[in-house]
């Protein structure tokens, strides 16, 4: 399979629109083209033990959910690991890609996965992502009425030399028992300050105006974290054992809730795989569940009456990509080999 027409398949299972703007995600590695890929090689980090292992394996394009370039590179040399990984992945001919928060946002993403501990629930984002383009072209909608139709004339004649002006309309209406005619048109953010100060010389439509900020939709079951109600109240240390299960996990950290015990019920949940005190703070839960939480973002919660559990940064994410191989294998209709990193680990454990 051609790269490019990979890298396009992959974009169409998760648009990189719903990554946040900080991420830094796509293809950030690109052999010389044309370059064929045979086999995709999965991993949630791209540590040096996983690029050998990439090596041995004869991977083509590496899928790391977190980029592995994420400040920016001056140089390419062998001096830091990441750019040691640059260089090898060039010399090796292989590609690397990372969706990372654009996997979190998605309805079949990492964070519907990590709710799957939880056992039976409903989820909703806790920060819904929005499409990325408007309803209708424009940000603005702007709408007038006006009486003096020679005088309007002009008006719309001025307005329609405004670069960024669509869906310009006019309809008769009755105001204050006048016939009049009601102006609508969409704009973008620049032509709005030109159509103000045109329509700002007439006192009498600048009046009239109305100006609405066009809202971006939101995108069903899409966005930031999951808020996930239970059917069924379960006590805190059956969803300790439920997520340790699900996570494979021996051990997690636990900060009990104000008031809370082990056997206190849990009906709602917020979760956010990796790092999740932003998407959590504020939220109204039972239970906050994520990789790690900074100290005082814990005791916040814990002052509120919130349980919270943590897994470690990577072991909330990693699970995840067996599921996303099974996936990734419909959705290219098993035109390549894609394979699961056995090396990639968290770099955290108990001693």
């Amino acid at each position: 399979m051609n790269l490019r027409e990979l890298v396009s398949a992959l974009n169409d299972f998760a648009s990189l629109s719903l990554a946040e703007s900080w991420d830094n995600v796509g293809l950030l590695v690109e052999p010389s083209p044309p370059h064929t890929v045979n086999t995709l090689f999965l991993t949630n980090d791209l540590t040096e033990e996983v690029m050998e292992e990439a090596v041995q394996k004869a991977a083509d394009l590496i899928l790391s959910y977190h980029p592995p370039i994420f400040t920016p590179l001056k140089r390419v040399t062998w001096k830091t690991w990441k750019e040691r990984l640059v260089v090898r992945a060039l010399e090796h001919r292989i590609g690397i890609y990372s969706p990372h928060t654009a996997y979190d946002a998605i309805p079949h993403g990492v964070n519907n996965w990590l709710a799957k501990g939880l056992g039976a629930c409903t989820s909703v984002p806790l920060h819904p992502s929005t499409a990325p383009s408007y309803p209708a072209e424009g940000t603005h909608r702007v709408e007038f009425c006006a009486d003096n139709t020679e005088h309007l004339d002009t008006v719309l004649s001025k307005i329609k030399d405004i670069q960024g002006i669509s869906c310009l309309t006019t309809l008769p209406a009755r105001v204050e028992g006048e016939e009049q005619t009601r102006v609508s048109l969409n704009c973008s953010q620049k032509a709005l300050l030109e159509v103000v100060a045109l329509l700002s010389q007439n006192s009498r439509l600048y009046h009239k105006t109305e100006i609405l900020l066009l809202q971006k939709p939101l995108l069903p079951h899409t966005g930031m974290g999951r808020l996930c109600t239970l059917s069924e109240p379960v006590s805190l240390s059956d969803i300790i054992e439920r997520i340790k299960s699900h996570l494979k996990l021996p051990h997690i950290r636990l900060a009990m809730g104000m008031g809370k015990t082990l056997e206190s019920p849990v009906k709602k949940a917020a979760l956010c795989a990796g790092s999740g005190s932003s998407v959590l703070k504020g939220i109204e839960a039972d239970l906050y569940l994520t990789g790690e939480m900074s100290h005082h973002d814990v005791l916040d919660a814990v002052a509120n009456g919130i349980s919270v559990i943590l897994c470690e940064h990577s072991n909330t994410e990693r699970g995840f990509l067996s599921e996303l191989c099974d996936m990734l294998a419909i959705h290219l209709q098993n035109k390549i080999n894609i394979i699961v990193s056995e090396k990639d680990r968290d770099p955290l454990q108990v001693a």
